[in-house]
This record gives C-alpha cells, structure tokens and sequence, in this order.
C-alpha cells in the first residue's frame, strides 16, 4: 500500500497530533460518558484514566462533559418540548418553576461557593473519601426508602433540597452529582426511583451547560490551545457512550435498587487510594 496515501499513517496527522492521541481522546470520551450520570462519579475515573493515559486538557474536560449533557438533552427532549410548550398545564407549570427554582438554588450558591474558594482539589484523597461516604449514604437512603417506591411527586421540599445537592456535589469532587441529588430527591419525599431520576438530570441540564458554558469562556478567554480533533474525538464518543448508558440506567432501576452503585463506589475509592495515591 501507498504509505502517502495510507489513512492511518502518522504523516497525515498534524505535527502535534498522533494517533496515540486520538485514542486516548476517545478513551476520555467513553470514560466520561459512562460515568457522568452513573452515580459512580467521573471524576474517580478520570482521576485512573489520568494516572494512565496523562492529564487532558480543561477545555478538553470541558468538551466530553457537554458531550455527555448533549446525550441527557435528547433523551429528554419530549420531556423539555412538553415542559416548554404546555405552561397552561398547571402540573408541567408547577414542575417547570420547580426546576427553575432548583436550578437558581445552585446557581446561586454555587457562585458564593466558588467566589469563597470554597471546594475542594480533584485529588485522589478527598475523591476517594467522597466516593466511600457517598456510597454509605447511598446505602442509608436505599434501606430508608425500602421498596415503597409509590410516590412521584415533586415537592418544593425535593427542589430545594436537589438544588442544594447540586452545589455540595460541586463543592465535593467524587460525590457524584447525580448521586447527590437522585438520593436527595428520594429522601425528601420522591420514593419512586424513576421520577427522582429524572427531576435530577433534568435539573442538572441547565446547569451544567450554564457551567460548562462559563468554564469555556474563561479558557477561550485565556487563550487555550487545543487540540481539535482529539476535542472532536472525545466529544463524540462522550455523546454517544452517555445515550447508551443513560437509557441503560433509566431501564435498570425500574426494577433494582441503586445498592450496585454503592458497592462499586467503595471498590472505586479503595482501587483509587491503591493504584493512583
């Protein structure tokens, strides 16, 4: 074969980019678009992929999260045109200023949080901790919901209390956003797994767009330099492995509790402080 002509030889790639690099790019994407809303937390396994594969990039990072918010986004879409086309409905009303309402919660806070410094580093200790702790409150909410799992209703009690988990899952890296505030929903009032699930990811759209939307601009703002195939690479396959994953969760906890997760979580935390620290 024609090595000039050859679609994978490293001469066709720009000086900067090799193939290695694309496939870590794709690695990255998978990882964050399986975990992102798992309530196994991405940052944990991104801290493995880093140790591996080398850190990416903030804005890269930044990519594979929208990535995975895309995903979110489409497998709600019914569920946001309903939102947005049907106020006169008092119960899509009622549900839409109940999003609003968690949603400004986090933003809100979130920003006194993160104009007080107040978070803590993405580093193997506090990530392992977190997944650990998370995991026993996993555990406790499990066993305090039983299998009662009747009531859908979302509560003024349930919003306030899923914005305020959005901002300490923000604060505390390896909590799991979705985690937070899916077993926040379940322990102030929405037993029923599916409804608490869905409150919680559609909270979580806006937010992480307005916060992957604000990360963006302070890194283009600072001039980054990145590498945009790989970014490309990674954002795809985050896209694509989060649909997958997601519409596989929503499935999976129609008929099993989240007690997996726990588990998995404290084999997480012990595997990070033995492989990574």
């Amino acid at each position: 074969m024609d090595q000039g002509r050859c679609p994978y030889n490293e001469a066709n790639y720009p000086a900067n980019l090799s193939m290695q690099d694309l496939i870590n790019a794709l690695i990255f994407g998978i990882i964050e678009g399986i975990t992102e809303f798992l309530p196994i937390s991405s940052t944990g396994h991104l801290l493995i992929a880093q140790h591996w594969l080398g850190a990416k990039s903030e804005l890269f990072n930044i990519g594979i999260q929208a990535g995975a918010i895309l995903a979110v986004t489409l497998i709600y879409r019914k569920r946001l045109w309903q939102l947005a086309t049907g106020p006169q409905a008092a119960h899509n009303r009622d549900y839409a200023l109940k999003l609003s309402v968690a949603f400004l919660i986090t933003a809100v806070l979130g920003l006194i949080a993160g104009k007080m410094g107040l978070s803590l580093p993405d580093s193997v200790q506090p990530v392992a901790w977190a997944l650990v702790l998370g995991a026993l409150l996993m555990f406790w909410a499990e066993h305090k919901t039983g299998l009662n799992d009747a009531e859908t209703a979302i509560t003024w009690k349930v919003a306030i209390a899923v914005g305020l988990a959005q901002v300490v899952a923000a604060v505390f890296p390896g909590t799991s956003r979705s985690a937070a505030t899916i077993f926040a929903a379940m322990m102030f009032g929405t037993r029923n797994r599916g409804a608490a699930t869905e409150f919680a990811f559609l909270v979580g759209i806006p937010t992480m767009y307005a916060a992957s939307g604000y990360a963006l601009l302070k890194e283009l703002d600072a001039g980054a330099d990145e590498n945009w195939s790989a970014f490309a690479v990674g954002f795809i396959a985050s896209t694509v492995t989060a649909f997958i994953a997601v519409k596989w969760l929503l499935k999976y906890i129609q008929s099993h509790r989240f007690t997996g997760f726990a588990w998995y979580r404290i084999a997480l935390g012990g595997a990070l402080i033995l492989l990574v620290d």
